[in-house]
């Protein structure tokens, strides 16, 4: 007498070759979806444009001949300008990731009354390349630059440089 169908190998080996593409697809679904690659900007002409206007801040950061010396010790974040600048303006520092746009953190400091920026940021940012941009508050002069955090003992970043 042979046995019903349900109880041999071969139709459940055969069940089984699709139901795992099935579930491989399926988590592989899950990836694609949770790790959106941020980086795409939906109106990149609008984007360029706005660079190409940016350049001048750039400039006039150099013009007045600024300098920036940034330091991370002790889970502070210190700021030192020095150049032709308006001496207690406060200023925005932003640290852009270059891939995850959810790690990005921008804010506006006021220095203390040394002229040091001080500033403790709520979590640790991530090792690793961060576009760096320290700007008037008003958006006159700008300076950007790419840095590797951590950063060991201090940074000094020229305008122009």
């Amino acid at each position: 007498m042979q046995r019903p169908w349900y109880q041999q190998f071969w139709p459940w080996f055969l069940i089984t070759l699709p139901l795992c593409a099935v579930v491989a697809s399926l988590y592989t679904f899950r990836i694609a979806y949770q790790g959106a690659d941020s980086m795409v900007v939906d109106d990149y002409y609008k984007k360029g444009r706005a660079i190409n206007q940016d350049l001048s801040e750039l400039k006039e950061a150099e013009r007045l001949g600024l300098t920036a010396e940034l330091a991370f010790q002790e889970g502070v974040l210190s700021l030192r300008l020095q150049g032709q600048h308006v001496e207690g303006e406060a200023v925005r520092i932003r640290f852009s990731h270059p891939t995850l746009a959810d790690q990005d953190l921008a804010r506006l400091l006021t220095s203390s009354g040394d002229g040091i920026y001080r500033y403790r940021p709520e979590h640790p940012l991530m090792e690793g390349q961060w576009n760096l941009q320290i700007e008037a508050f008003d958006g006159r002069w700008r300076m950007q630059q790419r840095i590797r955090l951590p950063i060991p003992d201090r940074l000094v970043i020229r305008a122009g440089h």
